[in-house]
């Protein structure tokens, strides 16, 4: 920690990213950091590659949030947050990677130690808690835009307070966020209770898509982007949607299989990205390790090139071991 605050007091133009397809715990964790810092007058560049799901917009300098990097080589530090390993910032990982100073905050399990300094907790709520000890550490006052920020990533990463993640830290932190001038209901109203009609279309045709194994412990559902093209939905819209697929009696483990978009104009070889959502009895993070992935016991994921039903093969084959 102690080494992290005092690069961090050192550098000028820092560099603040996240994972693509940012959930709550990267959004809030990126504003908070980035806010914090430009609170004691560092210059910092808030990045993350993928558009910002619409369940975040309201979240205060939002809009800070840059999907551009600008020059690389102006940056004397960089952040990166909530990521298990560096690529999971997408493609300017190898351009960031040669930034002198390279920050590693994190609370996953799998990852991988990269960058010259790292402060990991696998036992954290969130990055975002992880990023609320920095603040306090260097003294930071937590104005209502950090609040927010980091009420959200925490209540986002524990599912509302639900998830096996929930610690007491967890909630003696958003009680303090609260008092800071997060409105717990503001935030609510917005993450979980609005929804756009186009979402819902899409939600109809990820519900049609469901298919469970033979013996009913793992549910997969699949995202084509000729599902997002017909609802006129983006990829982020489908930021949660996976866990009703885990709700459904007797399912160990969910799984979404996202088609991953076409680059330069030309479709890749069929890749696509793989989540994972379990009930806590089966190991997602050990499941996606073993396909180069990685996350947590309950929420992992990877990336595998396969055509649609070599993939469904694939991972109904998992369904034997659990």
């Amino acid at each position: 920690m102690q080494q992290v605050i005092a690069q961090l007091k050192q550098k000028n133009n820092i560099f603040i990213a996240a994972h693509i397809h940012p959930d709550g715990d990267a959004v809030g964790s990126v504003l908070g950091m980035g806010l914090a810092l430009e609170r004691i007058k560092k210059k910092v560049t808030l990045y993350i590659e993928d558009a910002i799901p619409a369940v975040y917009q309201f979240l205060p300098s939002v809009h800070q949030i840059q999907k551009e990097t600008g020059d690389i080589k102006q940056f004397d530090a960089a952040i990166i947050l909530d990521c298990s390993d560096l690529h999971r910032i997408g493609s300017v990982a190898e351009a960031v990677s040669r930034i002198p100073m390279l920050i590693n905050i994190d609370h996953h399990t799998t990852n991988t130690r990269f960058g010259k300094l790292q402060l990991i907790d696998p036992d954290a709520s969130s990055t975002a808690e992880i990023v609320y000890r920095v603040i306090r550490e260097m003294n930071i006052t937590i104005d209502k835009g950090i609040a927010y920020a980091l009420y959200t990533g925490i209540m986002a990463d524990t599912g509302s307070f639900r998830f096996s993640n929930t610690t007491p830290a967890a909630f003696e932190i958003s009680h303090e966020m609260v008092k800071c001038g997060a409105d717990p209901h503001r935030v609510a109203h917005h993450v979980y209770e609005t929804i756009s009609l186009n979402r819902i279309k899409l939600l109809t045709m990820l519900f049609d898509s469901i298919e469970l194994s033979e013996n009913g412990h793992l549910s997969i559902m699949f995202l084509t982007q000729n599902m997002l093209a017909a609802t006129g939905t983006e990829v982020e819209d489908v930021n949660g949607l996976i866990n009703y697929a885990r709700r459904i009696e007797k399912v160990k483990l969910a799984v979404l299989l996202y088609e991953r978009k076409a680059r330069n104009g030309r479709r890749p070889a069929s890749e696509f990205h793989v989540s994972l959502r379990s009930d806590g009895s089966v190991n997602a993070a050990a499941i996606a390790t073993s396909f180069g992935g990685g996350g947590h016991h309950n929420a992992a994921g990877f990336d595998i090139k396969a055509t649609l039903p070599e993939l469904k093969s694939i991972i109904f084959d998992i369904s034997q071991r659990i």
